[in-house]
């Protein structure tokens, strides 16, 4: 049952378009009629009533529509009605407006959501979505077919990142070089830009500043030195070594780009400038890996604990953030900054919510040891995982769905590092202790679906809610 006030309600919006449309008809009487006879009776919005009569005196239907904010006798104004009208109304009584189209993109999203292969941005709207047949995405857009072998490295390579922007790929190697590769914009090859040189030690982690004008190269354990280069110049522009008892093995940027942290496991944990000036020191943390938070004052490190803390340059204050039960290679954080994605010794990979601090998923496939492996989000949305493995594979899961939904083969020993383009999500590189980088794109365009690279399993997924 409607209440007494619903239906004056209702009844005062009809007999108010009633009115406006016989004066736009130049009905003067009729509409003084429904002014006098119907809507002042109704004892209702009186005020409303006044501003109704003064429209009385306009002249014209174009100074009548002017005056009231109305879009005159129609469609449109009587859909306005309609609307306003529902929601006085229960669904049983009438259908909200456009309850159709609603559930139709409903069904859409869903099936999107679903889809194990979708790597492009959503489009909530219909007009490019057909209805008659479920929403798939082709394994055949998705990068797990081998576009290029980067084959310029003449030993292991340790490392691999895209830079912010997406143009360039960093990849580091035992043979002591780092090497900039450019990204074709239209065909996504890479071409050698540029080769840096002169790391002993060889180099094991590479991070790009925020602008992308500067890359951070690190060593393996028995490095003591960090080397930061001009990557548009070419130019070295700090070697920073604090102590030869130093193992500087990881790194990671402030997002103000003029300050970095570095650390390794000998229990050395600084803060530096660009031109490597020690700013502060945390004492006897060993470092196996480490982020800086968006905060600017919050740094994420792993330890030889077997735990993620954070710790607060400027207050000096740490806390326990993940805690694992076996020894955490390396981890990467996802660029909400809620989720964290660890490589674990013996354990493969593992997603913790880092707000909640609870493990969220244990990814299954990966062959992880003690050897130290690198993976990645990635795709449109960061909706994916991709990480190497000790049985010379790429290995691709979906974020929701604990199975991998691709094998990626070629490599020929342990793939090290994968890092997932920022920019384009159908462009992902592996680097492999083979020597070679290899870079992961769509399908060629072949009619034949077996193609080099790709093993897809077809698993059933169950998916749980987004993050």
């Amino acid at each position: 049952m409607f209440s007494c006030v619903c239906v004056q309600r209702m009844k005062f919006l009809l007999l108010q378009q009633k009115y406006l449309e016989y004066l736009e008809d130049g009905k003067i009487l009729e509409a003084l009629q429904v002014l006098r006879a119907e809507l002042t009776p109704l004892k209702y919005n009186t005020e409303r009533i006044h501003v109704l009569s003064g429209y009385l005196m306009c002249s014209l239907p174009d100074d009548l529509r002017a005056k009231a904010e109305w879009e005159g006798k129609g469609t449109a104004s009587r859909s306005k009605l309609l609307d306003k009208l529902q929601t006085y109304l229960p669904p049983s009584v009438m259908l909200p407006p456009r309850r159709l189209q609603a559930l139709l993109r409903q069904a859409v999203e869903l099936q999107r959501d679903r889809c194990l292969y979708h790597n492009t941005k959503l489009d909530s709207g219909l007009d490019n979505v057909s209805l008659l047949i479920d929403h798939v995405c082709s394994r055949k857009q998705f990068p797990c077919y081998t576009q290029q072998i980067l084959t310029e490295h003449c030993n292991e390579v340790w490392f691999c990142k895209f830079s912010n922007d997406g143009t360039k790929l960093a990849s580091g190697s035992k043979d002591t070089t780092v090497i900039i590769w450019q990204v074709d914009p239209d065909s996504h090859q890479l071409k050698q830009l540029k080769t840096l040189e002169g790391h002993a030690y060889g180099v094991s982690y590479l991070a790009w500043s925020p602008d992308d004008t500067y890359l951070i190269a690190c060593g393996p354990d028995d490095c003591s030195e960090l080397w930061l280069w001009n990557v548009q110049t070419g130019e070295l522009r700090t070697k920073m070594s604090q102590s030869h008892e130093d193992s500087l093995t990881s790194v990671a940027w402030n997002p103000d780009g003029k300050r970095f942290v570095t650390g390794g496991q000998r229990g050395q944990f600084y803060q530096c400038d660009l031109d490597g000036n020690l700013l502060d020191s945390w004492e006897g943390v060993r470092v196996q890996c480490l982020w800086c938070v968006s905060d600017g004052r919050t740094v994420l490190a792993s330890d030889t604990h077997q735990r993620i803390r954070g710790y607060n340059f400027e207050d000096l204050t740490d806390r326990n953030i993940v805690q694992e039960d076996h020894p955490i290679m390396s981890f990467t954080v996802s660029k909400s900054g809620r989720l964290a994605l660890l490589n674990v010794a013996t354990q493969g990979v593992h997603l913790w919510d880092l707000q909640d601090r609870v493990l969220v998923r244990k990814y299954q496939g990966v062959t992880q040891g003690f050897y130290t492996i690198h993976s990645c989000f990635g795709g449109y949305n960061e909706d994916f995982i991709a990480s190497g493995s000790e049985d010379h594979k790429v290995y691709i899961w979906h974020k929701r769905s604990e199975l991998p939904i691709a094998e990626l083969t070629g490599h020929t020993r342990t793939v090290n590092c994968v890092s997932w383009n920022p920019v384009l999500p159908g462009l992902m590189a592996s680097a492999s202790d083979d020597g070679t980088v290899r870079v992961w794109g769509p399908a060629p365009f072949l009619d034949s679906q077996e193609t080099e690279g790709l093993t897809v399993k077809n698993y059933s997924s169950e998916f749980l809610p987004d993050f």
